[in-house]
């Protein structure tokens, strides 16, 4: 069964015309899994992390909002 080891998952998924214009989600997850205190990687549509740190989640939302918007632009 799941236990709860204190590791915070995250993942980052990428639709095909993002992929197109050169992201890559393996590459988007790194910087937000080290603010948690842990890393991660994957492939360009999908990838995932995991850190220790719960506590810097807000921190994560915000770095993510701003990488989504530098996307988008």
């Amino acid at each position: 069964g799941w236990e709860d080891d204190g590791t915070v998952p995250l993942v980052v998924a990428l639709t095909k015309d993002l992929i197109a214009k050169g992201h890559k989600a393996g590459e988007l997850i790194k910087p937000l899994a080290a603010i948690l205190g842990g890393k991660g990687g994957g492939k360009p549509d999908m990838a995932q992390a995991g850190g220790k740190d719960a506590g810097k989640l807000p921190e994560v939302f915000a770095a993510a909002n701003t990488l989504w918007l530098n996307m988008l632009k």
